[in-house]
């Protein structure tokens, strides 16, 4: 057996987590194994489980053309820091009771540091119609080699300066920047601080006015592009009060709604009943919003009139052609 790919040492914070990845060749196809010695001077190596450290550990193998292995570990602590090992063999008495095996394990190590995450103190300060972005790490800390804002996976700035205090400002109102903000540390690990912009539902229709043909099906859609996001979706019709809100078991109605999306759909319209506006109600941790649909069903007739009016304007122009021509030769016999 033999390594096609080893552990790589890592640095990781406090509350983190990390995975290790090995890969090994071999005829047959070798079992690996992982085991860990820690930093303590009495501590011995021990082999390491699927769920072990309180559920933190998770390990995942598959064995193919050859052997790969990932280990990963969650929510670290300093007592996850130490040497982890990748053990491979391919020989049928590798793990015998009494037998020896022929050929030993090969190995190959990674050091994990876990170092103890630095107390971040971040704020978010709306004044004078700006938002005021603030981060503030408190020792210990390595050294810094400049800042990054981010939005989403969006960066807004970046500096090279080495303190501890950063900022960033964004010109409007909250219900306008909504989301998660990160302030990042270019530390060796990078340390992150992490903000939210919590505003009610900004609930906008995909259209304000649709329009269906009798007989069709209507889609109305809402969305909302704020932060948080929602966790209810209602929709109502004519301001009917939250007992006669619109539900699936209606019948001819079904409501998709997924995170920040909903759609309404109605099978069959009526020009009577189906006709007006249409509220989708969304609710999240800050509070509520709504937008209105206005939903206008057509006769199946009103479709054709375009169609009639062509053929309409088809027959008094050949009937303008055949009184012309008849007129043109009043003693030709037509056929």
């Amino acid at each position: 057996a033999g390594f096609i790919k080893s552990p790589l040492s890592q640095k990781r914070l406090t509350q983190d987590s990390v995975e290790l990845y090995c890969e090994a060749i071999g005829n047959p196809i070798p079992e690996i194994q992982w085991w860990f010695e820690g930093n303590e001077p009495n501590e011995t190596c021990a082999q390491l489980w699927d769920g072990a450290r309180q559920d933190r550990v998770k390990i995942n193998a598959t064995y193919n053309l050859h052997s790969t292995s990932t280990i990963y570990i969650a929510n670290l602590t300093s007592d996850d820091s130490g040497t982890y090992e990748c053990r491979a063999s391919n020989d049928p008495d590798r793990n015998h009771l009494s037998k020896s095996p022929k050929v030993k394990w090969i190995r190959s190590q990674a050091n994990v540091f876990v170092i103890e995450r630095p107390d971040i103190q971040t704020l978010v300060t709306v004044s004078a119609g700006k938002l005021i972005f603030t981060c503030n790490m408190s020792a210990p800390y390595s050294v810094i080699e400049g800042h990054e804002w981010m939005h989403g996976d969006k960066v807004l700035c970046k500096d090279e300066k080495s303190d501890a205090f950063t900022s960033y400002t964004i010109e409007g109102k909250a219900e306008e920047h909504s989301g998660v903000y990160e302030c990042i540390y270019k530390t060796n690990p990078v340390i992150k601080g992490q903000m939210n912009v919590s505003v009610p539902p900004q609930v906008v229709a995909y259209k304000k006015s649709e329009h269906g043909n009798e007989g069709d099906t209507g889609v109305l859609t809402c969305k909302n592009p704020s932060f948080p996001p929602v966790s209810s979706w209602i929709w109502y019709k004519n301001g009917q009060e939250v007992s006669d809100a619109i539900v699936n078991a209606s019948g001819r109605y079904i409501i998709k709604s997924n995170g920040n999306k909903t759609e309404l759909r109605i099978f069959k319209l009526n020009i009577e009943e189906d006709t007006g506006d249409y509220h989708c109600n969304a609710t999240n941790s800050v509070g509520h919003g709504s937008a209105t649909v206005n939903l206008r069903v057509r006769s199946r007739l009103a479709a054709l009139w375009p169609f009639l009016g062509i053929v309409a304007e088809v027959l008094v122009l050949v009937t303008i052609i055949f009184i012309y021509e008849k007129r043109r030769k009043p003693d030709e016999v037509l056929d």
